[in-house]
């Protein structure tokens, strides 16, 4: 079996005006801004931005729960 690309487990890193996803070597993954006043739509909240990274970072998990053959895991192409 080959390794992961980004292996888990995943983590959220807090900044003053975004939040990151990092896989376990570091690797950053996603950034979630929020409070930008350069947004064109309403900016997300820092709760929001928290909320949104920490289920990111749940991915691998969900993911791994799923059974192979169930139809509804996405195909690893």
């Amino acid at each position: 079996m080959s390794a992961r690309r980004f292996p888990p487990p995943w983590t959220v890193e807090e900044q003053e005006r975004w939040s990151a996803v990092r896989d376990r070597d570091g690797q950053a993954l996603a950034y979630v801004y929020f409070d930008d006043p350069r947004a064109a739509a309403k900016p997300v909240t820092r709760d929001d931005a928290r909320r949104i990274a920490a289920n990111i970072a749940k991915l691998p998990d969900r993911l791994a729960s799923i059974p192979k053959n169930s139809g509804n895991r996405p195909r690893a192409d």
